[in-house]
């Protein structure tokens, strides 16, 4: 006994455009846009960047703040390289510990 089977296709008749389906024009007000993302490679412009590895890292404002953090991650891991970049020299000063 074979069972007989009947496919229907139908079309959906097209709704007319309400007035509610038009597209809304979206406002953003000029605080509420996302900054735009700095590249990855760009240098700062002014203050003083800690350098390891030749990754720029912190950005400090004084020299004497970047050399103290790098003496310190130079005393706890003295392989790698600390450097501190100045902005607006664009001047790179090693830090290097001191012989004892």
């Amino acid at each position: 006994m074979a069972l007989a089977t009947k496919t229907v296709k139908t079309r959906l008749a097209a709704r007319p455009p309400q007035p509610d389906d038009a597209p809304k024009e979206q406002t953003m007000s000029q605080e509420t846009e996302k900054p735009k993302n700095l590249r990855a490679n760009t240098l700062p412009t002014d203050g003083f960047a800690l350098c390891v590895d030749g990754k720029m890292k912190t950005r400090y404002e004084t020299s004497q703040q970047a050399t103290a953090a790098g003496l310190q991650l130079k005393q706890t891991y003295p392989v790698i390289q600390v450097t501190v970049y100045d902005a607006a020299e664009r001047l790179y000063t090693p830090v290097e510990l001191e012989a004892k």
